[in-house]
């Protein structure tokens, strides 16, 4: 999938040495208005791929600042149609900047796994990370999306071991997502340097960009991960700003929030 714009991004950025920045937010959080406009303010300023958080009753990997984004957007009745829906809007302006969709398998298999499919490549989706769908059994996802153009992302976790590594390394495309941190996003206690020594072997074993993610909190912690890493994925914080701006402000402080974010990794370089 050498022509994908995930893989084309990661080539870029790899030409001008620099490194990829990730955000994630929840669709639909603040509010329905907000997702088209906060997805070209990330792009705008900085962002290199956007992960899109799906919201799902029951999720088992986030931490309460993104169940609490969750269940606001759930309340205001946001699906998974709604976020293709806002997808293709966002590509009416936007045919660069890759799109991944990262949620929970319910959805997916409520709306059926080949009409999703077909559904989010015709929106422009990018790469689809569904956290609840281990290596072992995603041999059906992985060629329905490939089918159509779609990446499948895997996460990998400080307790995956080299099996669970190599069938990540088979199946998966676009880029791999290592968690930094035992336990949900949102936690504050990364040793920078335990994420960068647990990276080498992930490198060696897998030959796609390798992004970190949970537990990033600001521009200096940003920094020392990308030294290791190809890409930082950031996304309790920038809720939080997004939280703290309250809805007429939303746009513009993720947007500053993610300026700063992508000034101090290019320091970096």
């Amino acid at each position: 999938m050498t022509d994908s714009r995930i893989a084309a991004t990661f080539s870029r950025l790899r030409s001008e040495g620099r490194k990829a920045l990730i955000p994630y937010f929840t669709a639909g959080h603040p509010s329905r208005e907000h997702a088209v406009p906060l997805m070209h303010a990330l792009a705008g300023q900085g962002a290199d791929i956007i992960e899109l958080g799906v919201p799902f009753s029951d999720p088992m990997a986030d931490g309460p600042v993104i169940q609490r984004s969750g269940e606001a957007a759930l309340a205001l009745g946001v699906g998974l149609s709604d976020v293709l829906q806002w997808v293709d809007e966002f590509r009416q302006t936007d045919a660069r900047t890759p799109i991944v969709l990262m949620g929970y398998n319910n959805p997916i298999e409520r709306m059926g796994l080949e009409t999703f499919a077909q559904r989010a490549a015709k929106a422009g989706v990018d790469g689809v990370l569904v956290v609840d769908l281990p290596p072992e059994e995603a041999d059906e996802t992985m060629q329905v999306l490939r089918r159509h153009g779609l990446d499948l992302i895997f996460l990998l976790a400080p307790t995956s071991r080299p099996e669970r590594i190599r069938q990540v390394a088979k199946l998966a495309s676009g880029y791999v997502y290592y968690v930094s941190l035992k336990g949900v996003t949102g936690a504050a206690h990364l040793d920078v340097g335990n994420v960068l020594q647990a990276l080498m072997p992930i490198r060696e074993a897998i030959g796609l960009p390798v992004g970190v993610g949970f537990g990033i909190r600001d521009g200096q912690t940003a920094r020392a991960i990308a030294q290791g890493a190809d890409a930082v994925v950031i996304g309790t914080r920038l809720i939080q700003e997004i939280e703290a701006a309250g809805p007429e402000q939303a746009v513009q402080r993720a947007g500053a929030f993610i300026r700063e974010i992508r000034q101090a990794m290019d320091q970096s370089t």
